[in-house]
């Protein structure tokens, strides 16, 4: 079973915290229960891995005097943007014991990958909007008039125990300017969209909560329950 828990608007650095003090726990202690956290962030722009500042189009200090964070993270991927209006969610799962009930031998993480993104079209699903995989890139598209727009970014972190941080973020309504200032997962060839730019009708991460806990059980094939009551998380 895993408890989804929705946090609200936080800090980047803090929910980075949590993720680290929440993996931490289950190195120590396997066992523990797998959770989600799902959430919203001030607009931030991290770059993982693969990230390079050529992405970037204006400077941190310059970003910085507008009230944008910029972090380099340890996840895997290059430059995306958290704000409000995008649902962010954090998997801290135990992939091995996840995979080892599935009837696998060890994590395939492309695997999880792949659930991540089935999470979200699932999700998306039930709104009337057709998410689809593009060969060669992570993360979630849509059709767009102008050619394919990505509408959810993904990008994780397992580490040798098989413990995964870091997530996904879905674009439900942010403010899709503050895309401009980054090339988004350095791909200039395809835009960004919202799913309120697709319905045509407002649209806040809250709506998608029940959404995306029915699709993590299907995708997944585990109960996981909703905590809708907003939690404190470690300072």
């Amino acid at each position: 079973m895993i408890t989804a828990s929705w946090l609200g608007q936080i800090e980047y650095d803090t929910a980075w915290d949590q993720q680290k003090a929440m993996v931490a726990a289950r190195i120590e202690t396997p066992d523990l229960p797998d959770e989600i956290l799902l959430l919203e962030h001030p607009p931030t722009y991290t770059l993982g891995r693969s990230g390079t500042l050529d992405h970037l189009l204006l400077d941190e200090t310059a970003l910085e005097a507008q009230g944008f964070t910029v972090r380099w993270v340890d996840r895997g991927g290059d430059i995306t943007y958290h704000g409000p209006g995008q649902l962010v969610g954090y998997p801290i799962l135990n992939l091995k014991r996840m995979f080892r009930l599935q009837g696998f031998d060890k994590p395939d993480f492309h695997r999880y990958l792949r659930n991540l993104e089935e999470v979200i079209i699932v999700a998306l699903a039930e709104f009337g909007i057709a998410g689809w995989r593009y060969d060669g890139y992570t993360g979630v598209w849509v059709d767009w008039p102008d050619g394919p727009r990505k509408i959810a970014a993904i990008g994780v972190r397992v580490n040798v125990k098989g413990i995964s941080s870091h997530g996904f973020a879905l674009n439900v309504n942010p403010d899709m300017s503050h895309f401009g200032h980054i090339i988004p997962c350095g791909i200039s060839e395809h835009g960004v969209v919202c799913m309120a730019e697709m319905v045509k009708r407002p649209l806040t991460p809250t709506d998608l909560l029940p959404p995306i806990t029915r699709a993590f059980t299907q995708v997944f094939e585990t109960e996981v329950t909703l905590n809708e009551q907003q939690i404190t998380v470690n300072e």
